[in-house]
């Protein structure tokens, strides 16, 4: 289930933190946990944040203090409801997952995890985590409201992006990318369902359950959705936080192209092979600059992808963003 409104028509291919085989099964997003029996250390809502929430201050939620609306999307372990708070009438997204079934899936630390980091995260383009509560049956998280809700169903009705909306959105994930890595922070499942759109048209980080906290190590585990997979991890080899550089090559190719770059339909296998071979083709139509970047990005040595700094100086950004870090 998803931290915002929304739910993927994709099918799974990602691996279990720990699994020791690879990705399988049709694509989309894995099922991610919320919480434990035992949560983390609650984080109330930073005062002045998101203007009317984060006057809560440190106050203890409680279910009654919200006035519950639609679904905005269903997953394995939970829902997520629109939501407004009472005592202010601020509007945001409440998720709903039941304690029962993050135990029987035995992801209490994935999730722990997962909301500690999301927690001290503050950046434009990454959805807030304002904080938590729980009762004796299920576990609640208080997040940001994206009002457009997920890119992969603006990308399905599309078909694909233009060039400069394409731009735009590869800057503003570039500069969230770039604020996560500052935080020692490696997103590792960049892909259009963990997406979403505000009110605004602008984008937002909205999925770490993935994500790892890794200042100073390689890291061995397998994880994230197959066609978004790099050499590396296909390989099982050490990755680092250029997963996610090569990530984003993959996601500017389907935003221009609307299909991922080595997708093989015959089987897991030969999309596997395509991927570890870096057996890239940018169709025609596709602009020079911009096949420049992906192909700067998608490169097989982790160390040769282009760095986020020097992805929003390329050519094919400020040609259509001329100020990348201002959006």
């Amino acid at each position: 289930m998803r931290l915002g409104p929304g739910a993927s028509g994709r099918g799974a291919h990602a691996a279990r933190p720990g699994a020791d085989r690879a990705p399988s099964g049709a694509r989309s997003r894995p099922e991610r946990p919320a919480a434990s029996q035992a949560p983390p250390k609650k984080a109330a809502p930073e005062a002045g944040a998101s203007g009317a929430l984060a006057s809560g201050g440190s106050r203890h939620w409680r279910v009654t203090d919200f006035d519950i609306g639609r679904v905005l999307g269903k997953g394995k372990f939970g829902r997520a409801y629109l939501a407004r708070e009472k005592n202010t009438n601020y509007i945001c997204a409440l998720k709903v997952l039941f304690k029962s079934e993050l135990q029987e899936s035995k992801i209490e630390k994935q999730l722990r995890r997962e909301v500690e980091i999301q927690t001290h995260l503050r950046h434009p383009h990454i959805l807030r985590l304002y904080g938590y509560f729980h009762d004796e049956k299920r576990i609640y998280l208080i997040l940001e409201y994206a009002a457009r809700g997920e890119m992969y169903k603006l990308l399905q009705q599309q078909g694909s992006f233009a060039e400069p909306e394409a731009a735009k959105y590869v800057a503003q994930i570039a500069t969230a990318l770039e604020y996560l890595h500052s935080k020692n922070v490696i997103h590792r499942d960049i892909k259009p369902e963990n997406l979403l759109l505000n009110s605004d048209g602008d984008l937002k980080i909205a999925d770490f359950g993935w994500s790892v906290h890794a200042p100073n190590s390689r890291r061995r585990t397998l994880c994230g959705t197959l066609d978004y997979l790099p050499p590396e991890m296909v390989e099982g080899r050490d990755h680092n936080a250029s997963v996610d550089l090569w990530s984003l090559g993959v996601l500017m190719y389907e935003f221009l192209v609307g299909v991922p770059p080595f997708e093989d339909l015959q089987s897991h296998k030969a999309t596997y092979r395509r991927i570890a071979k870096v057996d890239l083709h940018v169709p025609a139509y596709v602009s020079p600059e911009a096949t420049d970047l992906i192909t700067r990005l998608l490169q097989y040595e982790d160390s040769k992808r282009l760095p986020l700094d020097a992805v929003l100086r390329h050519p094919w950004i400020l040609k259509h963003i001329p100020n990348p870090r201002a959006i």
